[in-house]
């Protein structure tokens, strides 16, 4: 078993951190502890305000120094100042940085998913019979509608009530990891198969069937910026509510306008089409929510 260090400079250093304080450590004990944490595996963060702690400042993952009181080697040696000396404030930080980078994976599932569902509709459309299954100004509305402000405002969801439970995550672990890219794979397999399954429907029954192809991959994908909330149900972010009906409205204008209608070469939808084209986009929604539930993100190491 360890032991945890003495007061004095002449204390034994200690070999791995096992006690919850250490008093009156030596400025070359602060770079041990540290240095012995990092190996082990720990993210480690240092507070201090003093000249002597500049070096295990420097040396932690995140250095953190008193603003007010702090000496001005501390704050130069810090990752992080304090501009009100409160720790409380530590925390504040990590459940921000946390809800950033939630929120910039979220947006990628998102992204990224829509974006492969758009190629793989173009790539497989023909062996279905479907000539060209989309326009390129469709495929040119649908990123503006879907990737503009509901992208935009997926950047504002709250921080999920359980993301201070979780421990860091590895420095050195990818953004798409941790089973994004499978996220990714998953949802825009439900993409693809509803935008085909409708477009070919339509194709053997005499419906306009690239003008529902192109409202069913639009609003399937503004269903998968709903099921990507981080509070589903509430009226956080509304925003997004906001951004996701708007995007909806301008998609159904696409089809109704007679101008836009012009512009990307579609045709105005029987009422019996729309709904049953707006019932299967709500798969977008069901597969973004059950994809959280059935896979959830592994705990990092």
């Amino acid at each position: 078993p360890t032991t945890p260090a003495t007061a004095g400079a002449g204390a034994a250093e200690p070999a791995v951190p096992a006690a919850a304080v250490y008093a009156r450590a030596t400025p070359e004990q602060k770079l041990s502890l540290i240095e012995r944490m990092r190996t082990s595996g720990e993210v480690v963060a240092m507070t201090g305000d003093g000249v002597n702690d500049g070096p295990a400042l420097r040396r932690a993952d995140i250095g953190v120094a008193m603003g007010g009181r702090g000496t001005e080697v501390a704050r130069q040696a810090a990752d992080l100042v304090l501009a009100d000396d409160n720790l409380d404030t530590v925390v504040s930080a990590v459940e921000e940085g946390r809800r950033v980078y939630a929120n910039i994976r979220r947006f990628l599932v998102y992204g990224l998913s829509g974006g492969a569902t758009e190629i793989a509709v173009m790539l497989l459309g023909p062996l279905f019979g479907l000539a060209l299954p989309l326009l390129p100004a469709q495929i040119l509305w649908i990123n503006l509608l879907t990737h503009g402000l509901p992208g935009v405002a997926l950047g504002g969801e709250p921080a999920d009530p359980a993301a201070m439970n979780r421990p860091p995550r590895p420095p050195d672990q990818s953004i798409l990891r941790a089973g994004l890219w499978q996220r990714v794979v998953r949802i825009a397999i439900v993409l693809t198969a509803v935008t085909l399954g409708v477009a070919v429907w339509a194709l053997h029954t005499g419906r306009p069937w690239q003008s529902m192809a192109f409202f069913a991959l639009g609003a399937s994908q503004l269903g998968v910026a709903l099921g990507s909330r981080a509070r589903p149900g509430s009226l956080a972010n509304p925003a997004l509510l906001v951004a996701v009906a708007g995007a909806l409205l301008l998609q159904l204008a696409g089809l109704y306008v007679p101008l836009l209608r012009d512009l990307l070469g579609t045709e105005p939808l029987a009422l019996g089409d729309l709904a049953i084209v707006a019932g299967l986009s709500v798969l977008g929604y069901a597969a973004a929510r059950l994809d959280r539930i059935l896979h959830r993100e592994p705990p990092p190491r």
